[in-house]
């Protein structure tokens, strides 16, 4: 996974942690790969034909379980090919089966390749009140119907 976060551009390590950050820490990789099926929660997308890690998604509920922020990172030699989308899609119906009512990511308005994906899967873009460089984009999930 190291070696994935080698491979994401500056740009895009400013925009998946709004923060001027240099390089993922081994303390936050630690945090973002550990395996408890909890709260966050990490998803990891892979090559198939090399087993390269080329994409993460991670997934933090509010404590009732019904709000979810994602965060996707892609490696920069994987770009637009579909693999963030497809992730934010899988992120999304994972967080719909566990109840999640709503999905939401912070944005730098800047940051309109993935603005246009999570367009593409559904969000809306909303003003982030008292900071006019951010957005929230947003989408309501449906929750399953019981017994199914």
């Amino acid at each position: 996974m190291d070696e994935l976060f080698h491979h994401v551009s500056q740009e895009d390590l400013r925009f998946r942690f709004l923060s001027g950050i240099n390089e993922v820490k081994p303390e936050q990789l630690r945090a973002m790969t550990a395996i408890d099926h909890g709260n966050p929660e990490s998803f990891i997308a892979f090559d198939a034909a090399n087993g390269k890690a080329v994409a993460t998604a991670m997934l933090a509920l509010d404590a009732e379980g019904k709000r979810g922020e994602v965060a996707i990172s892609v490696d920069a030699d994987y770009k637009r090919r579909g693999i963030g989308w497809t992730l934010l899609s899988f992120v999304a119906e994972h967080a719909r089966q566990r109840g999640v009512q709503v999905i939401e990511s912070l944005e730098s308005r800047a940051n309109h390749e993935a603005i246009e994906v999570e367009r593409d899967v559904g969000f809306t873009v909303e003003e982030c009140p008292g900071d006019p460089t951010l957005v929230i984009v947003r989408r309501t999930l449906e929750i399953p119907a019981s017994g199914g």
